[in-house]
């Protein structure tokens, strides 16, 4: 066996781990029955329109993170750490992809959801997730990283990513993955922002409903937050108002 060095489409995955080593992350989890989002994708189906599950997260998060403008924020520094708190709530969803051949993260940051609708939210995620990601002009910057050779790559990545002021823009203030369409029922993981929400498979599960046993569509999701910017409370608030929100959105749509 020859150790080979870390193919370069993964370069930036790297160069993003040691940025964010300096993020105390708190995990939480809760299920949430998904019967009205499916109720509701069904009837879009009829309708002629696609929504995919991690859309109407994405759309439930960023109503959520607006009412929470603690929690969309970002921080930086040690010996004098700042805090700074973003009037537009972006997400970062994470995309897996194919570049070269090689298998890949990449993320694609989408501007002000708190302000857009379930249509305008799936066709941005539907632009990231089906175009070319070897053309399209939105990860030109990733693929120049890429060919940087590794000590000049890192340090361009922590030069451009560090500023408080660009960190909505090229991290999002909150972020969304998803392994929901492999047979994962929960996981969770640190995007690099205050929260970062982590989607499940949804699996039909006994539930009791007015004392008797039944099954429900069953959607674990995962919330982790980062401990120096807030408390275990407002982060389980969070994630208590994004279940509601995807449990009653049948009653908001």
């Amino acid at each position: 066996m020859t150790p080979r060095p870390v193919p370069r489409q993964r370069r930036q995955t790297l160069y993003f781990l040691e940025q964010i080593r300096s993020f105390s992350p708190v995990f939480l989890d809760t299920e949430v029955d998904m019967g009205e989002v499916l109720r509701h994708r069904d009837t879009a189906r009829e309708a002629g329109r696609r929504y995919s599950v991690v859309t109407y997260v994405l759309l439930a998060g960023a109503r959520v993170l607006a009412a929470h403008p603690q929690a969309n924020a970002s921080i930086h520094g040690r010996a004098l750490p700042r805090v700074a708190h973003y009037t537009q709530v972006n997400a970062k969803l994470a995309l897996d992809r194919t570049l070269d051949g090689q298998r890949a993260v990449l993320s694609a940051v989408l501007p002000d959801l708190a302000k857009a609708d379930l249509a305008h939210i799936q066709q941005q995620v539907s632009h990231y997730r089906d175009g070319d990601a070897e053309q399209m002009p939105e990860f030109a910057g990733v693929r120049r990283l890429q060919g940087l050779p590794v000590p000049v790559g890192r340090f361009a990545f922590r030069r451009f990513v560090r500023p408080l002021t660009r960190r909505a823009d090229v991290f999002g203030t909150f972020a969304v993955t998803s392994l929901g369409h492999r047979a994962v029922d929960s996981f969770h993981s640190v995007g690099g922002t205050t929260v970062t929400l982590g989607v499940g498979r949804i699996l039909d599960r006994p539930v009791v409903r007015d004392g008797t046993v039944t099954s429900a569509p069953i959607m674990r999701l995962s919330l982790a937050f980062d401990h120096r910017v807030i408390d275990g409370g407002e982060a389980a608030d969070i994630l208590t108002e994004i279940k509601d929100a995807l449990e009653r959105f049948g009653e908001q749509s």
